[in-house]
């Protein structure tokens, strides 16, 4: 059975989850990507296809002039509307792609989800620097495709709203963006895996951001399970986007008892914690993803474990400049907390400040059954190492 995968750049989630997983279920793997140098350098091993993966058409093109196809799938989020429509011509499960499109499309998530009337947040999309005159200050200014909270930014007031509307429309030609009420309170996230028929909750995650106007995630925190109330309205207004088929990841605020959607992405979280999550949870996350898009039905009971303790901790850069001096990859044992530490940048590569998730150095997972303790070992570990940039 052949898997089509749909990649841009190559990433962890696929290079150390998806590809090992396939291989274990027996799976020829082809990879189509529009950057294909990159992943054959990653994966040399690894059937790699050069194809504009961004268009369905050549996406669709590709696969009916190769091999027949057993499943097309994709962890990307750029790249979700474009595996749906594939998979559906070929008569192969997958997900909806009007729920795909809902979800990417952040301006129509919100249209999505007042016209099912369970949230309605005040939003505008802008092609141009004119502020809406009837916007609530302060309100949050971002792509409306985006992701990795790259161009998102908290805007006080009219003004504010221009300038960045202007400086990032400069930098980004006709892109459409989208400003929106702040909705306040604690950011959460819930992790989800279905099959089209059952559903499970695998947890999800507290998520700590830098200091505004920016959203930078800098620590997660795994929360084995929310409270049954919030988790409901959550599944709710997931069911209102039609969300329901394989892994998502949606990012979510609680303010007075009151759950409100930041943004879906239907797909498997990224950033190192799906890959922390398989663990934690000491399940086959990854087979159990690509199996949804084979068609097969995912167990009443996963098994997994629900006595873990975990936090993902990203030290990031806070300037432009040379990283000269980090640690190299770790993995440790602390008092029954092990440790796995990955550096994201390379001593001696130079970079900009993004204020995105492009500013990390690296990632550190630590795992347990403790979470003081797991606090204790991660807070250990980062003050013993020193990340050293230079102008």
């Amino acid at each position: 059975m052949r898997l089509y995968l749909l990649a841009l750049n190559p990433t962890d989630a696929v290079t150390e989850g998806f590809l090992p997983a396939a291989a274990r279920l027996g799976l020829d793997v082809t990879v189509l990507t529009d950057q294909p140098d990159a992943h054959r350098r990653t994966y040399p091993d690894i059937e790699v296809l050069d194809c504009d993966v961004r268009d369905f058409r050549a996406v669709i093109t590709r696969i009916s002039t190769h091999h027949g196809p057993a499943a097309v799938f994709t962890n990307s989020d750029h790249l979700q509307t474009q595996a749906a429509l594939a998979a559906a011509y070929f008569g192969l499960p997958g997900k909806d792609w009007r729920a795909t499109l809902r979800c990417k499309d952040k301006a129509e998530m919100r249209r999505r989800l007042a016209a099912a009337a369970v949230d309605t947040v005040w939003s505008a999309e802008l092609t141009e620097p004119v502020a809406p005159g009837d916007a609530p200050y302060p309100c949050v200014l971002k792509p409306r495709e985006g992701v990795a909270s790259e161009d998102v930014v908290l805007v006080d007031g009219p003004e504010e709203l221009q300038a960045h509307t202007k400086e990032i429309l400069d930098r980004r030609p006709g892109a459409v963006l989208v400003v929106e009420e702040y909705l306040p309170g604690d950011l959460f996230t819930l992790e989800t895996l279905s099959d089209g028929h059952v559903r499970h909750v695998l947890g999800g995650f507290h998520t700590e951001l830098s200091p505004p106007p920016y959203f930078i995630e800098e620590r997660l925190t795994f929360v084995p399970a929310h409270p049954e109330p919030v988790v409901a309205q959550v599944l709710e207004q997931l069911d209102a986007l039609g969300v329901g088929f394989g892994a998502c990841h949606t990012e979510f605020v609680v303010h007075a008892g009151r759950a409100r959607i930041i943004e879906v992405n239907y797909r498997a979280i990224g950033d190192q914690c799906d890959l922390l999550l398989a663990g934690l949870l000491r399940i086959p996350l990854f087979e159990h993803i690509l199996r949804t898009h084979l068609g097969e039905p995912l167990p009443a009971d996963l098994g997994a474990r629900r006595d873990g303790a975990a936090r993902l901790e990203y030290p990031c850069a806070d300037r432009a400049g040379t990283l000269v001096d980090a640690p190299a990859a770790t993995e440790l044992d602390v008092e029954g907390v092990h440790l796995t530490y990955r550096p994201l940048r390379a001593v001696g590569e130079r970079h900009e400040l993004y204020r995105t998730n492009r500013d990390y150095l690296g990632v550190l997972r630590a795992t347990g059954t403790d979470l003081p303790a797991v606090d204790r070992a991660v807070a250990d570990f980062l003050a013993g190492r020193r990340w050293e940039i230079q102008p």
